[in-house]
């Protein structure tokens, strides 16, 4: 198994790099990293949902200062 350790500016290790085919052959041996994994998909930290959270309310507070999403991307792009 090939790690790669990732370091901060100290030379603290913060995490590791397992590759693809090392992380398939670890679910094969432990099957609970397999649930781990599938339980974790689509979870957000909470700093996150508090993000959406505060864009959410700002939204329904100012629905009238709501731009189109494609209309400004076709803005932007004709700017350039």
């Amino acid at each position: 198994m090939t790690l790669q350790f990732i370091h901060d500016i100290r030379g603290n290790t913060t995490g590791v790099f397992i590759p693809i085919e090392d992380w398939q052959t670890l679910k094969t041996k432990y099957s609970d990293l397999q649930i781990e994994e599938i339980e974790n998909i689509g979870e957000l930290a909470t700093w996150q949902k508090n993000i959406i959270n505060e864009r959410m309310s700002d939204y329904y507070k100012n629905t009238t200062e709501i731009v189109d999403f494609d209309k400004t991307i076709d803005d932007i792009e004709n700017s350039l």
